[in-house]
């Protein structure tokens, strides 16, 4: 059979083309043709409108709304998580096959539509997708404003002589630098990079809100989305307000966008009606209902944070480190990240503030996984198949830049074992991170951005603890399972004889 399919998830980074090759392979292996179009952080790799007409049935590995799901209409469908489509890409190729000989085809729709009636496609993991959407978008203003405001605050400490010292600059003084620029000054330069880091930054929550909205109504849902996101900002409700607006948004535009309405209005409504009376709404419903609980709440979260010492604060880099070791770049492991990523959109904290040491651990325990792996894979290559060890020679690499998917080939064959050293190992380093009091002011990058971490040895030391837990317990948990095999073969044996 020929199958085309899409794959996307939440970064669009590692599994997005972990899923593609797996689906390739897969497909191969069972004698069909499987044609990938990965809708990935760098853009889309459109299948061909031929190839998709030729095609027998339609596979979405996406933790995403799939982009012109239109052009696979009428053909056999089914849709999975992208997580699964890595770890059991047999399966889904048999599912798309008996998708195809039933003949269950999705019906044809501009707006987005269900595309199975199975799990994959229930209440919980449409919000799922649609929040993850919004997530996606949101990465790269993280990154890019992140590392910005990180490079201020390092020219900040030469220039000023202390870490605070670019926040510190008041905004006459920011507009007089502006206007008048001298390229050899680092005061200068500092101050330009941190203001150019913060605006980027302050898209983080309506771009958060605007393409939730996007990804439940389409098109109809930027605008109010957009609005709430940044009425969110104004008010302080923040990251959570943002979250909560662009739900609302997205199933207000929803909602009008289905209205009857006579074929004369037909025309303006998505240019004008959809976007005037869903902005008015969600204008209303969070600078008048919502927006302030909303602030007082993230107000009380932010003290708490700030006011976390001692034993607290550890235990809190254990609970953030054990959930990014969890699921390897999925869910759990996203949560934690975007926890620590909208603190770090927090502006006027010291350098050593708990947003700092939340992002540090965050950070040091995504890399533990795939450098445990790799460690492990190296010093026990026989308890690892030869396909793993090659993957044990690029995890180093992949965890050395903070990609917890490194892991992801060891975990597919042997969840249970590596997903609980990966937790132990996770766990550690970010206890360790938070007992350090190391703090990181980049929201990505792993050793490549080991200028911009506070208690930079500490730092690598608290990683290599973890990825030696790791690596240990997974050797451990792998040399039970060797004994036990060969004590069977022995008991099946002398019981033959």
């Amino acid at each position: 059979m020929k199958f085309v399919a899409v794959s996307s998830c939440p970064t669009g980074i590692a599994h997005t083309y972990m899923a593609a090759e797996a689906l390739e392979q897969a497909g191969r292996a069972a004698g069909h043709e499987v044609v990938v179009e990965t809708q990935g952080s760098i853009g889309t790799d459109e299948i061909p409108l031929s190839v998709i007409q030729d095609a027998d049935g339609v596979i979405f590995a996406a933790d995403l709304e799939v982009k012109g799901k239109e052009r696979f209409a009428g053909k056999p469908t089914i849709s999975v998580g992208v997580k699964r489509a890595v770890h059991e890409p047999a399966k889904v190729i048999d599912e798309a096959v008996a998708a195809v000989a039933s003949g269950v085809a999705t019906p044809a729709a501009s707006a987005p539509v269900p595309t199975s009636s199975g799990p994959a496609d229930s209440g919980l993991s449409r919000v799922r997708k649609q929040l993850m959407t919004g997530v996606s978008y949101m990465i790269p203003f993280v990154a890019a404003g992140g590392i910005l405001i990180a490079i201020s605050f390092m020219l900040a400490q030469v220039a000023w002589g202390g870490a605070e010292g670019a926040i510190e600059v008041t905004a006459a003084d920011q507009v007089a630098v502006f206007s008048d620029f001298d390229l050899g000054s680092l005061q200068h330069w500092s101050i330009v990079l941190l203001a150019t880091g913060q605006l980027a930054f302050g898209f983080l929550v309506p771009v958060l809100s605007g393409y939730i909205a996007f990804a439940i109504a389409d098109r109809p849902g930027l605008v109010p989305g957009f609005v709430g996101g940044a009425a969110s900002v104004l008010v302080g409700a923040g990251f959570l307000g943002g979250l909560l607006t662009g739900f609302a948004a997205g199933f207000l535009a929803l909602w009008i966008s289905r209205w009857k309405v006579h074929k004369g209005v037909r025309g303006i409504m998505p240019v004008v009606v959809i976007p005037l009376l869903s902005s008015l709404g969600i204008g209303i419903l969070m600078l008048v209902l919502i927006g302030r609980p909303i602030a007082a709440l993230m107000g009380g979260l932010t003290s708490w944070l700030e006011g976390l010492s001692g034993g607290s604060i550890v235990l809190l880099g254990v609970l953030l480190g054990a959930m990014m070791g969890s699921d390897l770049g999925g869910p759990i492991n996203k949560v934690a990240y975007t926890f620590a990523v909208t603190g770090l959109a927090t502006q006027g904290l010291a350098s050593d503030a708990a947003q700092y040491k939340i992002m540090a651990a965050v950070m040091a325990a995504g890399m533990v996984a795939p450098l445990g792996m790799a460690l492990a894979s190296t010093v026990r290559k026989k308890l690892f198949t030869p396909i793993e060890r090659e993957n044990g020679k690029a995890s180093w690499l992949l965890g050395a830049s903070f990609i917890s998917e490194g892991a992801i080939p060891f975990a597919a064959a042997d969840p249970w074992r590596v997903i609980v050293s990966s937790i132990a190992g996770s766990a550690v380093t970010g206890g360790l991170v938070m007992a350090f009091g190391s703090t990181l002011v980049a929201p990505h990058g792993g050793v490549w951005v080991l200028p911009l971490i506070g208690n930079p040895f500490l730092f690598l030391l608290a990683v290599a603890a973890g990825t030696c837990v790791t690596a240990g317990a997974i050797i451990v948990l792998k040399s039970m399972r060797a004994t036990s095999a060969v004590k069977e073969e022995a008991a099946a044996a002398v019981a033959a004889a």
